[in-house]
């Protein structure tokens, strides 16, 4: 991520996900940590960490329990040309996952 881009802070997860899929971040990616990589289920595209880059991050923390966090990622492929975003949530089962994926996500996470 360049630290010279200029990003939006958002008040909601919905509102970042609307404005983020309005500049083409369509694709909806899941975290498979068991395989190491990101998959899009609607096409059965995966992407190791070496195929994609993080271009934005935004962390949202629960209304009602400020440890119930979501990040959001936008992310994006040269590789496969696409565009897309991974919805997160780093509660308590996250932290204890360990992968080069969530290494690699984790060192984003502002």
């Amino acid at each position: 991520m360049n630290d010279k881009q200029l990003h939006r802070s958002y008040d909601t997860l919905s509102e970042a996900v609307n404005d983020l899929v309005k500049k083409g971040y369509t694709t909806d990616f899941l975290v498979h940590a068991e395989k190491d990589c990101i998959i899009c289920r609607s096409n059965s595209m995966e992407l190791s960490p070496e195929e994609f880059v993080i271009d934005e991050v935004y962390r949202f923390e629960g209304m009602t329990d400020p440890a119930d966090e979501s990040i959001l990622f936008a992310i994006s492929s040269p590789k496969y040309n696409v565009k897309g975003l991974v919805i997160n949530s780093f509660g308590a089962d996250f932290g204890y996952r360990s992968s080069k994926l969530v290494e690699h996500l984790k060192r984003h996470i502002p």
